[in-house]
Formats: C-alpha cells, structure tokens, sequence
C-alpha cells in the first residue's frame, strides 16, 4: 500500500467519523450527553471518597525509568506492595515517556486517556456487531464512555491505572480491518509484544483460515521480541529464561482477584496450586472454546454476527484459560454486552406473536455480573480465600462463571442455526455445506 493510498483511507476515516457525528440525532445524542456527564461526575466523586492509588501506572513508570537510567529492569520493586515488572522488555521501552511528567499529572492524564479508549472501544465494537446503525453510534459510544465506567473491569482498570484498555483497542481494530489487507494482524502482535495474552487471537486467526494475517501477527510479535533484544538485551534474557515462569512474580493464584478458571478451582479445592486438575480443566476448555469459535466463524452464511460471536468466544477462552486473569482483564466485558444487547434489540424487533425474552435476560444477567463488584463483596483477606464455602464460591468466581455461561450460549445458538439450515452440528468443508443448504 503506497503513503498516498494511505494518507486517503485516513483521511475518508476521518471523515466518516465527522459525517456520523454530524448526521447523529440531535436530542439521542444530547440525552446521552447528560447521561453520560452525570455518571462520570458520580464516577468522579466515588472515586475521590474511595482512593485512587493507580498503583500499576506507578508500576509503568517505574519500568520506563530503569529502562531510561540503564538499571536491572526485573530487580526493581515499587509502592508498598513491593511489585515487580511483569512485562515483555518491549513494553518497558514504551513506558519510558510516562518518566518525563509528574504523578499528579499522569494521574489525571491517563484516566482522561483511559476513558478516550473506552469510547474507542465501544465504537469499535459496535463496527464488529454491526449494531447499532450508524447514525446511532455516536451517541452510543459517548452512553458507554459514561456509563462503562460503573462495569467492575473497566472500575478497576481506571483506579489501577492498567493498559487493559490499549490491549483491547489494537485487537478490536485488527480484527475488524478486511482480511483483504495485508498488514492485518500487525495489531495484534503489538499487543502480543505488550503482553503475551493477546497472542491467543492469532491462533483463532490461523485456526479460521486467515493465514496470512496469523503470519503477520507472529511476524510482529517477532520484531517486538527483536527490539527488546537489541535494546536491553540482559533483560530480555532474563525475561524469557527465568522471569516468565515465576509466577510467584505475578500474585497468588487463589485471591479472588484472578479471574481464571484456575482461580476458581484454587479456591474450591482449597489448594494454593491446583497442579494437574487445573491443567487438564484449561486444556478442555481450551478446546472447546475454540471449537465453538471456528465453527461459529464457518457458519457465517446461516448464523448472523459469526464473527463478532467467533471473537467474543476466543476472547473469553483467553481469559478463562490464563493462569491469572486479574478481574481488570475482563474488559472484554465491552464487546461481550455490546453483542448481546444487539441480539436483544433484535428479539425485540419482531413481530409480538413470536417475541421472546430469551436475550434481554441474558443481556442483563451479564450487566448485572459485571457491575456486582461481588468478588469484592465476598470476605477474601488472608487465608479465607482457601476456606470458602460453596455459597461464597459463585461470587467469588464470577467472572469464570460468566465465561462459561457465555460459551455455552454460543454453542446452543449455533447448534440451534444449524439445525433450523438443516446442516450438520460440525462444519465440514464449504462445498458440502453448500450443498446441503440447497436441499
């Protein structure tokens, strides 16, 4: 793609953005402007009373500052809680500028950015859904900016001052670019060299048949592997010999801050290192749930919103999976409710004689998990996370068991589209699916 080709499709971007603004219902858009100004103002004051340590932005700066003064990047420890780096050396060097401003400044700085990224989010998603029209998404984009910030992942995503949101705007916009432009994926593997959880999405990019943008995503990955190396190479070394694995680096398996399924099995046998169980119940999901996401994204023709559908599924797979999925990586969370309340309003669009409610109540069972800040609610401190009853386990887990939930739907719905074609359960290849649509 030649710089003037470039320059135009940024340019026609731009002015899309400006004439969906501008076509944008006056009094929608001024109604979500109040609503979304007076939840950010209660949002303001909430926080004010409670705290806001932004202890992992600290954490950030600290990183680009060993990174910038040459000091061991993995010796270092910060805040009360002596944490320690955590990151691929690649993100390290992309901290280094939050070392020339102050921490007040930062503060204010990366909230403001932060909420900026949770409206890109939104509109991101709604280009993956496909929902709502586009007239609409102005003002839907500004309703999620003011009211996602009482979501529990995106909350604590905000008081720790985390790049959840970064994360999940390089992935969105990669998997929603054409999968005729070659150099899609290269999101993804950005991300991927920030944190290594996003790679999952070019497995489910190889696993669909987009080859060459699963390439393209390994491939950057690769140079961003190649830059920490030439950079900092001691710390690279370091990182991918030694400090990937200790997981005693991250945080203890059994809080209920992690989110995964490994977590909840943390706490409901009531061992700090579920071991072999905890193995063998990620690699079952694993499988399943991308088995349910390629088969999902295969049956485009006969199940709408496959791809958003295909998507939601591996992203939650990542998450249930992950060793530790601390409940701000749940961000996810956004596109998730995003899909549901399109199919929602779709089952509220037919005719009343066959209208169900099957949607709006899953949609607000999903919202309802998400803003119960119930992992928080459940007494955690100390040793009780490994001495939970079984009534304190739900809330505790409820993101894993959302997740879950969330795959199982999916697999009903698809199976339930695939009958109503009258194809089989599992797709097989194109041509046979084809032909059996036609009888």
């Amino acid at each position: 793609m030649t710089t003037v080709q470039q320059e135009r499709r940024s340019t026609t971007a731009v002015r899309g953005v400006r004439e969906a603004v501008r076509q944008a219902p006056r009094r929608q858009l001024r109604t979500a402007l109040l609503i979304s100004l007076g939840s950010l103002l209660a949002y303001a004051v909430v926080r004010h009373f409670i705290g806001t340590s932004m202890v992992d932005m600290i954490v950030y700066r600290a990183e680009g500052a060993a990174v910038a003064s040459g000091h061991d990047l993995y010796a270092l420890r910060v805040t009360r809680w002596n944490l320690p780096a955590t990151y691929p050396p690649f993100a390290a060097m992309l901290f280094v500028p939050t070392t020339w401003f102050p921490v007040p400044f930062l503060r204010i700085a990366i909230t403001l950015a932060n909420l900026a990224l949770l409206g890109l989010t939104a509109l991101l998603s709604f280009r993956l859904v496909g929902w709502p029209r586009k007239e609409l998404r102005p003002a839907g984009v500004v309703l999620v900016a003011g009211l996602g910030v009482w979501l529990e992942p995106v909350f604590t995503t905000l008081r720790y001052g985390q790049i959840n949101l970064i994360l999940i705007c390089l992935v969105l916009w990669d998997l929603t670019t054409p999968d005729s432009r070659k150099w899609k994926g290269i999101g993804i593997g950005i991300a991927a060299g920030m944190k290594l959880t996003p790679g999952f999405f070019a497995v489910y990019l190889l696993l669909t048949g987009r080859i060459r943008a699963a390439l393209v995503a390994g491939g950057t990955f690769l140079a961003t592997f190649a830059l920490g190396a030439l950079v900092l190479p001691d710390a690279t070394w370091g990182f991918w010999t030694k400090y990937l694995y200790d997981s005693s680096r991250v945080g203890k398996t059994e809080i209920v801050d992690n989110q995964s399924l490994r977590g909840v099995l943390a706490r409901f046998l009531h061992l700090a290192n579920p071991g072999g169980t905890a193995t063998v119940a990620a690699a079952l999901v694993a499988l399943a749930g991308l088995a349910i996401a390629v088969a999902t994204y295969r049956s485009a023709r006969w199940v709408p919103r496959a791809e958003a559908w295909g998507i939601c599924c591996a992203a939650v797979t990542a998450l249930l999976i992950s060793p530790i999925s601390w409940t701000h990586h749940w961000v996810w969370c956004v596109p998730l409710l995003v899909l549901l309340a399109a199919e929602a309003a779709d089952e509220r669009a037919r005719p009343p004689a066959v209208r169900r409610r099957r949607w709006r109540t899953v949609f607000w069972l999903t919202v309802l998990g998400f803003c119960s800040f119930s992992m928080w609610l459940v007494p955690h401190k100390g040793i009780t996370n490994l001495q939970m009853n079984l009534f304190k386990q739900l809330p505790a887990g409820m993101y894993p068991w959302i997740g879950l939930c969330f795959l199982a739907v999916a697999a009903v719905r698809l199976r339930s589209r695939r009958r109503a074609a009258g194809l089989p359960l599992v797709p097989r290849q194109r041509g046979r699916e084809l032909t059996g649509a036609g009888r």
